[in-house]
């Protein structure tokens, strides 16, 4: 279900995706607690959102109750991005705080790779909360080293890549920022990284679509 939400969403048909989000509520319990289902389930709704850029949508993210660290933290990112792209850098910061909880509690159980995913989803939140302060250097400082972060860590073969990749987001941060030039090599290297994201496709052609400085 969590592919087939992400294969709807890379193809524009938002419609058939709601649709097999809407089927979790056929499953009386969605297994949270197993390591695949319960990433699967809460990821779901998740890809919803911010594939969509639905930020006030994602700030309403509520994380699982019982669930594995990396888990509850997909959830807390989610609410934390969702934040941070409204305008409440603030309430934000609590999420951040949540993740380095997270980030703690898995380097204390000895899982090494998550703790660094974790790390990554902070940085990104810091980033965007500090572009909505209007600290656009810092915004873009933080977002590089997610991204940079991010392309050096080799996928674990039984984990999921990143909802929603660092170097893409650090694409539409430079779009924000009016830098479409750098905007597009960004977009390049992630379309590198995942070939066919629609996000970063989008992000590409706006790129491409302002008119240069003379």
């Amino acid at each position: 279900m969590d592919y087939l939400v992400y294969a709807y969403l890379q193809a524009g048909r938002d419609a058939d995706a709601s649709s097999v989000i809407q089927g979790l509520a056929d499953i009386s319990k969605p297994g949270h607690d197993d390591y695949k289902a319960g990433y699967a389930s809460t990821a779901m709704p998740i890809r919803y959102a911010v594939e969509r850029g639905q930020w006030a949508e994602a700030a309403k993210t509520i994380a699982p109750r019982s669930a594995p660290p990396h888990v509850i933290a997909i959830a807390v990112w989610a609410r934390g991005l969702g934040l941070a792209r409204t305008g409440h850098p603030s309430e934000a910061s609590a999420e951040i705080d949540k993740l380095r909880q997270l980030q703690n509690q898995l380097r204390a159980s000895s899982d090494g790779y998550w703790a660094a995913q974790v790390q990554i989803l902070s940085k990104e939140i810091q980033a965007w909360s500090a572009q909505a302060q209007g600290k656009s250097s810092e915004a873009m400082d933080l977002l590089r080293q997610a991204a940079d972060e991010e392309d050096a860590t080799e996928k674990l073969p039984v984990t999921p890549g990143p909802i929603l990749p660092a170097r893409e987001q650090l694409g539409y941060l430079l779009l924000d920022q009016n830098q479409p030039v750098l905007a597009s090599k960004e977009f390049a290297t992630a379309l590198a990284n995942a070939p066919g994201r629609r996000g970063a496709l989008l992000g590409a052609a706006r790129a491409a679509a302002v008119p240069a400085k003379h």
